[in-house]
């Protein structure tokens, strides 16, 4: 790998920590102060969320644009919602949903 790969790759190692460590760290000095969990700060709350909004956008586009991406991916995500809405778990909704958008993609291949 070239240089420039290896800066992105330590950038983003980097950045995956501290959205993990600095809150880790914010919450273990916060629960060891007199103020408690009352002083919990709005951008803590909405980091979560936040962080899992980023991925499930940056995950319904397709990396190759075109019909078939787009069908297999709107399958994919409906199959998805259907699990999820039977079963309100969060394991077997995301696995149907792969394993759907994956047969699509395959079977679009074939024809």
């Amino acid at each position: 790998m070239s240089s420039a790969m290896w800066i992105a790759v330590i950038i983003c190692a980097l950045g995956t920590l501290l959205m993990r460590v600095v809150p880790f760290l914010w919450m273990q000095r916060r629960l060891g102060s007199t103020t408690g969990m009352n002083a919990m700060p709005q951008w803590l709350v909405i980091l979560g969320p936040m962080m899992i909004a980023a991925v499930l956008g940056v995950s319904m586009v397709p990396v190759n644009p075109s019909a078939i991406s787009w069908l297999a991916t709107a399958i994919g995500l409906s199959v998805t919602l259907l699990v999820w809405r039977r079963l309100r778990s969060l394991g077997w909704p995301v696995a149907a949903g792969v394993a759907v958008f994956g047969a699509v993609e395959v079977a679009a291949a074939l024809i």
